[in-house]
């Protein structure tokens, strides 16, 4: 049987013309283009400023705790602390612990300031009242993305499936690197139970699925006055590296 010939199609714009009744050639374009534009974006990222003027430590957290609840006054407790030190206050934006953590920013310094970095949900149709700037986002890869890029330190309250996320993605970051010197804190008593099942898992395969130095990487702590002490000392580090 005769191969089949390849036909190599010219990059998109370097034809003369692509009619739309061509499917197969319109999807090439598209796919051209879509792969560009992810170049372009790829390139971008790369660049990061030579000294952020602000320390911003984000807070992620459970979307359902309470006013009132322990864990929504520890984590403003926590926020407020933080925020008298000078640092900045990133969250997602919504309500439960991520208000909790705006309104602590808001508390505890009139200079600090609380960012809410939020996503498209059908359920939260706009940013807590405590949250001074606001950043939108269509998708949950961008605005994971963002957090990366705002933040010199990175603390989880407890929190659900969406806290879940962003706590894996800034462990992985911080695994192979993409992230470096970058304080990762595990707050309260359901985190230490994840871990250390994560490491049972990872350990017990011959080979193991992963190092023990890397899922060494987050700290574990009990509570908001633990948290802040690991963040006051990295913050301590950060302004003297500025003068």
């Amino acid at each position: 049987m005769a191969a089949k010939k390849q036909v190599k199609r010219k990059p998109a714009g370097q034809s003369d013309g692509v009619s739309l009744a061509d499917e197969e050639a319109v999807k090439q374009v598209l796919v051209d283009s879509v792969f560009s534009l992810w170049s372009a974006v790829n390139n971008l990222t790369r660049l990061r400023p030579s000294r952020r003027d602000r320390y911003r430590v984000t807070i992620f957290g459970s979307a359902r705790l309470k006013p009132g609840s322990f864990g929504y006054e520890e984590t403003e407790r926590a926020a407020a602390a933080l925020a008298k030190m000078g640092c900045d206050i990133v969250t997602g934006g919504g309500p439960g612990l991520m208000q909790a953590a705006n309104e602590g920013a808001s508390s505890g310094s009139k200079r600090a300031r609380s960012l809410g970095i939020r996503v498209d949900l059908p359920f939260e149709s706009e940013a807590n009242a405590f949250v001074t700037e606001a950043f939108e986002h269509r998708t949950f890869f961008t605005r994971l993305h963002q957090f990366v890029l705002a933040s010199d330190a990175f603390l989880v309250a407890p929190g659900g499936i969406g806290t879940v996320l962003e706590l894996m993605l800034i462990w992985q970051l911080l695994q192979v690197r993409h992230l470096q010197d970058t304080p990762f804190i595990l707050v309260g008593e359901m985190w230490p139970g994840l871990v250390a099942g994560t490491k049972e898992a990872m350990l017990s395969t011959d080979p193991p699925l992963a190092s023990a130095k890397d899922l060494a990487i987050p700290r574990c702590v009990a509570d908001a006055d633990a948290a802040v002490a690991i963040v006051r000392e990295h913050h301590r580090r950060w302004k003297k590296e500025r003068r």
